[in-house]
Order: structure tokens, then sequence, then C-alpha cells
């Protein structure tokens, strides 16, 4: 065969392979056998052997694996991947509905009229009001993909929701991703969401094999159901992250894609835009369902608690989702979640066991967290062995007593927690006293007007806040030096070799070459283990403090563990203030008029800096040089203070800029952005479909309502 015969040949078995695994994944309509697959695979195995150079980098052959992996790339997510919001009470979804109408400025939707939807991509034809889509909620590993000119570039884990893991060798052996689109009018480069799963079958099958090899190598089934894998979800992910692609391929993984990220994005809603997925090749639940009211999204949930046992993988909720493109732009985000959408989590599984005992751990801020410690017990696929109390109030509230038989939940399927008490088989008459004093360094506890936990306020003498405190600022969102780990943090504070955060950087070789210290930690389980830094270990810590002194500002003020200041209010401070000494100066008064800052996080940070002891940390910061304020080219953006003092809602959709945009413009000339219309609001900012509850309010206040045209004018005008 020529070279010429041979590469319209692997471009023709290509092709039609793909079209094949369309056929079966995305409309469930196989056209050949299994067998008859795998045969066209070989062929084009054989050929590409034969004249390698000829290889696609997305050529059905490559979803077999073999790659090697040593360590996965970190990439920044173009878009952040946040989680949802969560309940399980549907009164809460019911505030979740007033919630997204009155930042829609649209009226309580009393009509409980509208039958069911049916299970289908069908919009309605016409939208009153908010619609909902409802979604399956999987139970598995979330994935963003890229696609390129119709082909895959790109699969990233979630990570920490600003950058994850790049996995793409190992997605592609998921035969329900295509890795070429088939057909359609997709963007040349656009994103989709979804889930990565295994079906209970591929999982019982796989657990079944396992079990089988155990016992021919003589293991009694107590020890082989300590080794068998635990649940789909988690052997799913553990599956994608391992290092050989070859294993990743005969550990058959499943994917539903659910989100589209698109610049320009064509579509109105979100139910055109999953459609147009499905279209395109991607395998998208045929189970979404459009919602009108709230009537509508309790019959989706009814069904689907129900018939979510005959489904082939695991779903623990139901997503809802504003369907309606311009108002999830409307709604907007905050911190951590999108406001235009919501998780519904089915009941978690429960299992009844004896609590043992109640112990307390103090947290980096001083708060203190009961726990109870549990006689193992087997829950959804896990020994759960404690789990959180959260403060005083809970105990109290459910009335727990050492010795009690308790009924154990994992909230969310992840943390355990306590929901009830056998009251038949209590032993123990006495209520449980909560402590009075800090258990590891005795002193006094307190607990503030209208807060619900203790707190030890020995904050700079206490060994857990110290440690915890300088573990906060080592971690990844803020000054990043991952040579370290809690464990060294942990033996570095018992040498006296560190007392707070900056005095990592007094660190030298010669103390720390041959460094050995004895752990003996909860998370040991009692064990004494020893440490001892070799030179390798102390070139990376020293390496990494080193690279840690061009953090930026902002995550250096986020990592020095104020209380109530996490990331977004640090950015906002940062901006706001530009340096750590003019915000260390800065009175309680001139901190409330940045956007976002209220009078606690205010009053928190102004007293952190009139202690003593931050003004000597600040002071050795400085010394070591790291960044103590916002770099020029950081801080280029800033304008003008054309807008200074005055505030701004942005409401609806508007024709030349973003809403980011228009709000980037205002804050960098000196102008404020805020959620909500009251008196004291300068400006609303009205574009195109905006909720018309809105402007009655405003024009009930007499507010200023401007145009797009209007504040380009306010902004450019000499």
């Amino acid at each position: 065969m020529t070279e010429t015969e041979a590469k319209e040949k692997i471009q023709k078995l290509s092709k039609e392979l793909s079209q094949h695994n369309y056929n079966y994944y995305i409309l469930s309509r196989p056209s050949i056998s299994d067998y008859e697959f795998d045969m066209l695979l070989k062929e084009l195995e054989a050929l590409e052997k034969q004249f390698p150079h000829l290889v696609d980098a997305n050529s059905p052959t490559q979803r077999v694996g073999g790659g090697i992996t040593k360590k996965f790339n970190t990439v920044q997510h173009r878009y952040p991947m946040l989680s949802l919001g969560n309940t399980y009470s549907r009164e809460e979804l019911g505030e979740f509905d007033a919630r997204v109408r009155k930042g829609l400025g649209i009226a309580a939707n009393v009509s409980e009229a509208a039958g069911q939807a049916q299970l289908s991509f069908d919009a309605p034809t016409e939208s009153e009001g908010v619609e909902y889509v409802c979604e399956l909620k999987f139970d598995g590993l979330s994935i963003s993909l890229t696609y390129e000119n119709g082909e895959l570039a790109r699969a990233v884990t979630r990570g920490d929701g600003t950058q994850g893991d790049d996995v793409t060798t190992n997605v592609k052996t998921i035969r329900s991703i295509p890795l070429k689109l088939q057909k359609g009018n997709w963007p040349s480069i656009f994103e989709i969401r979804g889930e990565i799963f295994m079906h209970r079958k591929t999982f019982d099958k796989l657990n079944n094999e396992l079990a089988a090899e155990l016992r021919e190598k003589g293991l009694d089934e107590e020890e082989i159901l300590e080794k068998l894998y635990k649940n789909p979800r988690n052997f799913a992910s553990g599956t994608l992250k391992q290092q050989n692609s070859a294993d990743v391929a005969k550990r058959p993984l499943d994917a539903f894609l659910y989100f589209l990220y698109i610049d320009d994005n064509p579509f109105e809603n979100h139910i055109q835009s999953l459609k147009a997925a499905n279209d395109w090749g991607f395998q998208v639940s045929a189970h979404a369902q459009v919602c009108k009211n709230l009537n509508d999204i309790y019959k989706f949930i009814d069904y689907w608690d129900k018939e979510r046992h005959n489904l082939s993988y695991e779903i623990d909720g139901i997503v809802i989702k504003v369907n309606d493109y311009h108002q999830q732009e409307e709604l907007g985000f905050t911190a951590k979640v999108p406001r235009w959408a919501i998780s519904y989590k089915f009941k978690a599984e429960s299992a009844s066991t004896v609590l043992e005992k109640i112990t307390y751990q103090v947290g980096r801020t001083g708060s203190i967290t009961p726990v109870a410690n549990l006689k193992p017990v087997k829950l959804a696929g896990t020994t759960v062995k404690r789990a959180s109390l959260h403060n005083a109030n809970e105990i109290e509230r459910l009335d727990l007593r050492e010795g009690d038989t308790v009924y154990v939940e994992k909230g969310g399927e992840i943390i355990p927690k306590i929901t009830g008490i056998d009251l038949s088989k209590r032993t123990n008459n006495h209520a449980h006293i909560y402590i009075t004093h800090c258990p590891k360094c005795g002193a006094e506890l307190v607990r503030k007007d209208g807060e619900a936990n203790h707190y030890c306020p020995n904050e700079n003498g206490c060994p857990p806040q110290i440690v915890g405190k300088i573990i906060h600022f080592i971690g990844r969102k803020a000054m990043d030096i991952d040579s370290l780990g809690g464990e060294t943090v942990e033996g570095l504070y018992k040498k006296r070799l560190i007392e707070n955060a900056a005095d990592l950087y007094s660190l030298t070789y010669d103390k720390l070459i041959g460094l050995e210290f004895e752990l003996n930690s909860e998370v040991d389980d009692g064990k004494n283990k020893k440490r001892s830094l070799q030179e390798k270990s102390v070139q990376n810590i020293l390496e990494g403090i080193e690279k840690s002194k061009q953090i930026p500002f902002e995550r250096l003020l986020f990592g020095l563990g104020i209380r109530m200041v996490g990331e977004t209010v640090a950015k906002k401070l940062a901006k706001a203030f530009g340096d750590i000494y003019k915000l260390s100066e800065a009175t309680v008064e001139k901190m409330i008029l940045v956007d976002e800052i209220g009078d606690k996080i205010a009053e928190s940070v102004y007293h952190y800096f009139r202690e003593g002891r931050t003004k000597i940390i600040i002071e050795k910061l400085s010394q070591a040089g790291v960044q103590l304020c916002i770099k020029e080219d950081e801080n280029q953006t800033a304008q003008s203070n054309k807008l200074e003092g005055k505030s701004f809602v942005i409401s609806g959709v508007f024709a030349k800029y973003s809403r980011d945009e228009l709000k980037s413009m205002i804050e960098n000339n000196g102008g404020r952005n805020v959620g909500s219309i009251s008196k004291s609001l300068n400006y609303l900012l009205a574009g195109d479909k905006m909720g018309p509850e809105k402007l009655k309010k405003a024009t009930d206040l007499n507010i200023a309502v401007i145009s797009e045209s209007d504040f380009e004018h306010m902004l450019f005008q000499n």
C-alpha cells in the first residue's frame, strides 16, 4: 500500500469509527456489533503502526491509551469552575426562587397552575417571568473540555476552581467524549463542562474481578472487603488521575456534558445550548426539563427521588438553573457560587453507631469545634469514625451524651454528621458539659454575642492557632509555598524555629539541614513519627520561600489570616488602599466605603492592625522583601477619579460592553458597584431586558436612570 492510499484509508476508517461512536453514545442506535467495531479499530491501528507519521492526535486509536504521565500540568481555567449552593429543603428552594425574582425585579410567582413539562429539550416559545431548567446531578468528577476547530484540545479537572490538572490523555480514552466533532455549526473555540462517572455495572464487574484476584492470593473475606473499591464516584476520580492512560482505558468511564462557555454566545437560553451540544455530538442527558414554577420543580424532584434507583449510574440530587442567559448575567455570582443556580440534594444514606467520646479541636482563628468520636461504622462505602458537632448549640439541640446510640449521615455524602439519637438505648443520665477552657493552651474560652462558636482568645500563645495561621499563609491560594507541608510547619514550630508566618523568611540552610522532629497528632492516630529534613527537601523549602516573595499583595493579605478576610475581601481591600501601610492606617469608616466591606469586616481588619504583634510581623515581611503593595503594572488599569463617591447598580443587557467590563470601568474610575437599589444609590445603569420592578423602585426613589451611552458620556466627556 502506498502512502497516499494509506492516508486515504486511515481517514476513511477514522471517520467511520467516529460515526459508530456517535451512533452508539449519542443516538443510542449502534449500527455494528462490538466485534465489528474492534476489527475496524485493529485495522486502523495496523495502518498507523506501518505509517506512524500519519497518526492524528485525535485518532480513534488514541483512546486505548498508553502514555505515561509522571505529573499532571496545572492549567488556569479561562472561566472559573465554581461550585453550586446546596440545599436539602423545599423551603430553601422557595427562598432561592424569591432571591432570583428579587434580583431580576420580577414579582413573586404565586401561580401553581402550570403542569409538568415533558422530559425533553423543547423549550417554551414564550417566557413569562423566570423559567428554570432542572437536570440530574451526576455523582462523578467535574471536567472542563476545550475544543478548537472542532477537535478536543484540552481536558482539565476542577482543581480549586481557578486552576486544575490537565488530564487530556486520560480523557481521550472515554468513548462518549468526541475527539472530533462530526457535524454542526460549532464555534471555532469553546469550552463545555460536564461530569465523568462510572456505571454501576462496570463498577460491580471490576470489584468482582478484584475480589477473585484477592481470593486467589489467600485473603479472607474481611480483608477483601477492606480492599475493594468503595464507590463509583471515588473510583472514577482515582481512575482519571492514573499515570498510565492504558490503565484508564481498562476501566471504562463515561461522561455527560451539561454547560457551554462561548465568548460570543449565540444562544438565548441554557436549553437551546444543550440541544446544540447534543447535535454537535456530545452526550447530553435526555432528562433535562424546563420548569415554569416551583410546582414543576417539586414534581421533577419527587419523580427522580424514586426513579434514580433505576438509572445505570449514581445521582445525588437535582440541579436547578435559570434558563435565560440574559437573566443569568443579570443575577451574576457571589465570590463562590452563581446566584442563578442551586442544587437540591437527596436525603443521604444513614447508619446508627455509638458516640464513644466528644473531643475538641482548635482552628487557626481560635474557633473551637467539638468532634464526635464514633464506633467505626460503614456508611456510603466508607468507614466513618468521626463527625463534626459544629458548636455547643448543636450538642444542646440534639442533647448528645457520650455513650448514646446515634444516627449518622454523610452530608452531601462527604462530611459525616449526627442527625438524631436512639433514646431507647440511652444509658447516660448526665447531660454533656461543654468545655470552658482551651484543650490546648488552657485559656478561658469566650463566646461573642450573636455567634454560635466558642473561641480561644490566646491567639498568640495557643499552638494550634499559631501553626494553623502559618499553614494558611503557605496555602495555594495565599503564598503558595507547596514545598512546606502542615507536618513540617508543626515540626518547625515545636523546634521553636518559627513563631509566626514572617519567621519563615529567616530560615536558612544551616538551620534546616538534618533537622529531626517528632509528631504525635490526631492525623497520625497517636503513633509517633520522625521527620528528618535532607538536602533535597531543604533546597525545595528555601526555593519555595524565595519564590513566594513575588506573590501579589492581595494574596499576601489573604494569607495573613485576618478574621473575616477571605480571597474576595482581600482583593477589594488591596485594590482600594494599594499597600499594607495605608490599609493599616485606615479607619473603620473609610474601609466601609469599599464595595462589599461591612462593619464587622472593617472592625476585624482595624483591630488586627492595631495589635503590636501585627506591626512586628509586617516589619519582618518588609525586611524579607515580600510584596506589601500593588505593583504599578498590576494597578495600571486605574484611569481616573471621575466617578469618585458615586455608586451604581447595573441591570439588563448592553450592546457595547459586558456587565463585567462596565463594573471594571466604574471601579477603575473611582466609582462603586453595589448589589441592590436603595435611597443612597446614585445611578441605575439600565440596559435591555431589565426587570420592571427594579426600574419602578429606582423611579420611586428618584434615582437617576442612565443608559449605556449616558454612562459613556459621563466617563469620556472632556
